[in-house]
């Protein structure tokens, strides 16, 4: 794995875990009200119901991707799951109800089976966020030539991204609650609705570009970001 694919892995796994829902509020009042241990615990049992989503996305689609790797209407299925993930992310109506974050309620108990069990159905239940690990595995498992051990490192490393930014939230917990107010929220849920519809657009175009001149425009890329 060259290292454009590493940091696009861990950018993925960053930006998956900024994705402001009732999970971002659960595990910033977990670790402010019951300690960083208690919302590690809480973090491990979200983590596991992302981990189940990849497999499941990857399981689910593996057979008609394999038949379809080479077929760049593939990038235009991938392309369109982001765009519509990013126009519900958008548009969402649920926006001015989580901005309500008090809401949310943390055990009284310290029940570490119990917070774990909370992170993980908590998770697990939020159909979008399957859609969002779908769209993912769409646009990557091809260009991974659905090779299973690339995938397998590819989104261990984006689940490490993931696992690096929720513990950053755990520990400045405090500090970013007072500074979530509902317009700081209501923006930044848009402005990752925008970055999923622009993401979602690339890989489309990608499906109307030849492969041979988008990996060398990818390539171009690479070189420029690495003489920076």
């Amino acid at each position: 794995m060259d290292f454009y694919t590493f940091k696009n892995a861990f950018f993925v796994g960053v930006f998956m875990a900024f994705m402001i829902g009732p999970v971002f509020f659960m595990l910033l009042k977990t670790s402010i009200l019951k300690g960083a241990r208690a919302a590690i615990v809480f973090d491990i049992g979200v983590i596991l119901g992302d981990v189940s989503f990849i497999m499941i996305a990857y399981y689910g689609s593996r057979n008609l991707l394999e038949k379809i790797k080479d077929d760049p209407r593939l990038f235009l299925i991938g392309g369109l799951i982001l765009i519509v993930y990013g126009i519900i992310t958008y548009l969402d109506k649920s926006n001015k109800k989580e901005v309500d974050h008090d809401q949310v309620e943390v055990p009284k108990a310290n029940n570490y089976f119990k917070l774990f069990l909370n992170g993980f159905l908590l998770n697990f239940i939020n159909i979008g966020v399957l859609a969002g690990w779908l769209g993912i595995m769409v646009v990557v498992g091809p260009t991974l030539n659905m090779n299973p051990v690339s995938i397998f490192w590819y989104f261990v490393i984006v689940i490490f991204g993931y696992a690096f930014a929720d513990l950053m939230k755990i520990l400045l917990a405090k500090k970013l609650k007072s500074k979530l107010t509902p317009l700081v929220i209501y923006r930044i849920k848009r402005g990752m609705g925008v970055l999923l519809i622009v993401f979602g657009a690339f890989f489309m175009l990608k499906g109307f570009i030849p492969k041979e001149k988008m990996d060398t425009i990818i390539d171009k890329v690479q070189i420029e970001n690495f003489n920076k």
